[in-house]
């Protein structure tokens, strides 16, 4: 086992990983960027090291400082998180060929997996549904790619192949449009991800947003703990997600999950990570695989019992997966939210400081934050400052249990997203469940016109 990994990130998921390298009896180093030396985790770390100012771009994404803190506090190992560096496979060149332990899957894996288009060439061999598409980059001739797009069917979607996080697509609908879109799209790809290539696929009308979960030791052992919905999305950003999805079949979460798995062992996989789906009309279709830890994962955790975390840190010390299969039961139902610092209106960002937090409790709530009273939330970062679980026997239980958490909460001094949890998880077509990626889009631009 390791003796000391240093967390290469902030906030709630920092948090997570020192707690379960406590668990695992590892020292901690938090390296942090200079607004963020009284976050909870830097606090409560073994040693701490500042990398930076605060703009993320001078800390917690510059690799050389990262690394110097790493042979600074000899460490072993060193554990990204989610967001900033965690899919860079340039940083985990870095972190390997330095002497550390990347926590997470090998480099070439995460380069394979982060280009879309050689991620989903590799899924087909693998024999995971993808959607129908150009098979490959995009050329300049344009009247093969009219011949491309009129083949997949109209309406097309742009993708950029080295995009993530709902960025660098485009949706086409006619001939008229398609040179200029790409145009477009290309010159966005290679400003925003440094690859101008792009690809195109059909674009389906009302999906929902699929993904399954795995765990594999690059060892030839690999499993699944069964698939989340996370359709519940503003501007392609995750706003609730539960597990497992309602409306799908045991025989095919089992066939999906089996065929991660299958992928998983073909491509050497390493760690945890996750198969991101489409759904429509019964049919699943492969967009991404992300090869990190999920924000969503405790949801996981929630209906397995399985420490995610914990595992990604043993399968890096070397130990072969010891879990299989078999020792998988799925118990119940859990929801996340994620509570952003935004006004629930328009959501403008909400930073300052935290009056007062007082977290929800009771049966089945878990609460991941790093917030305190007396913290102030800096406004170089991502929104999210908390994320509410709650679990229950069955579905309903757990939406009860969800509404009773966020009516308990109290965050004084910033804004915050719950009002927005409560008015979704009162509504009658959420409580019914199976909803596409687009809901939350048309509500809200529902509740706008209505004004």
């Amino acid at each position: 086992m390791l003796e000391k990994v240093m967390i290469a990130n902030r906030g709630e998921i920092a948090l997570r990983i020192l707690r379960a390298c406590q668990e695992l009896g590892i020292k901690t180093v938090a390296a942090h960027s200079t607004v963020d030396q009284n976050l909870k985790h830097v606090r409560l770390s073994d040693q701490r090291l500042c990398i930076g100012p605060a703009p993320s771009a001078k800390s917690y994404l510059n690799i050389p400082a990262l690394i110097s803190a790493a042979e600074a506090l000899d460490v072993q190992a060193i554990h990204p998180g989610y967001g900033f560096l965690s899919e860079n496979a340039d940083f985990a060149e870095a972190v390997e060929s330095c002497g550390f332990i990347f926590i997470g899957p090998k480099p070439e894996t995460i380069r394979l997996m982060g280009d879309k288009v050689s991620a989903i060439q590799c899924m087909k061999t693998s024999g995971i549904p993808t959607i129908p598409g150009s098979d490959g980059p995009l050329g300049t001739d344009s009247s093969e790619i009219h011949r491309i797009a009129r083949s997949i069917g109209y309406p097309v979607m742009i993708k950029a192949a080295g995009g993530g996080g709902g960025r660098g697509m485009r949706v086409v609908h006619s001939d008229a449009a398609l040179v200029h879109a790409i145009d477009l799209t290309r010159a966005e790809a290679q400003a925003a991800f440094g690859n101008p290539n792009v690809y195109l696929e059909r674009y389906l009308s009302a999906p929902r947003h699929i993904e399954v979960q795995v765990l594999a030791d690059g060892q030839g052992n690999a499993i699944h703990l069964g698939e989340r919905d996370c359709s519940m999305q503003r501007r392609h950003q995750k706003i609730i997600e539960e597990a497992p999805a309602p409306g799908i079949s045991d025989r095919q979460r089992r066939q999906l999950g089996e065929r991660c798995v299958q992928a998983c062992q073909k491509i050497g996989y390493r760690g945890a990570g996750t198969f991101e789906f489409l759904y429509e009309n019964g049919e699943f279709h492969f967009i991404e695989m992300n090869t990190r830890i999920q924000v969503e994962h405790p949801i996981t955790e929630a209906i397995t019992g399985v420490d995610l975390v914990k595992e990604m840190i043993r399968i890096s010390s070397g130990e072969p997966l010891r879990i299989r299969q078999r020792d998988i039961t799925f118990r119940g139902h859990a929801i996340e939210c994620r509570i952003n610092a935004e006004t629930p209106t328009n959501f403008m960002p909400s930073p300052g400081l935290v009056s007062q937090w007082i977290p929800p409790g009771g049966p089945g709530i878990r609460v991941d934050s790093h917030l305190y009273s007396g913290y102030r939330v800096p406004p170089y970062y991502d929104s999210l400052v908390a994320k509410i679980i709650a679990f229950g026997e069955t579905r309903d239980e757990a939406i009860s249990r969800m509404q009773a958490a966020l009516q308990e909460t109290v965050v004084e001094g910033i804004a915050t997203n719950i009002p927005l949890h409560l008015e979704l998880l009162h509504d009658e077509a959420v409580k019914q469940g199976g909803l596409d990626i687009h809901f939350l889009t048309k509500k809200l631009e529902n509740r706008m016109t209505a004004k």
